[in-house]
């Protein structure tokens, strides 16, 4: 699997699941299991280097968010709410990468 189709797989979900924590209708932990999951599914490829696409580094920017920060810092802080609320927005709708956004491959 190439890293544009592994990450084209799971930006969706990727936005799909901080939509819900962001509207209250996920749990939290139910993201860090995804994040883990992913991040375990990305070592097996071993894609070396650069992220190569603006969704590509919106995509580990927001799953870098949601490890760094914890759900009430990400609740309570607008600013950060909302650049996630982009970052899911740009993952599923595309348009004008969010700014900010510096995601870097693990």
């Amino acid at each position: 699997m190439t890293a544009d189709e592994f990450i084209d797989g799971k930006a969706p979900q990727l936005a799909f699941y901080g939509k819900a924590f962001l509207s209250d209708q996920l749990d939290f932990n139910e993201i860090q299991m995804y994040l883990w999951d992913t991040l375990e599914e990305w070592q097996m490829y071993n894609h070396q280097g650069d992220a190569q696409t603006d969704m590509e580094r919106v995509f580990w920017h927001l799953l870098h968010a949601f490890d760094k920060w914890p759900s009430w810092a990400i609740r309570g802080n607008q600013f950060l709410r909302k650049q996630i609320d982009d970052c899911c927005d740009y993952l599923s709708l595309g348009g004008q990468i969010p700014q900010g956004c510096i995601g870097i491959r693990p």
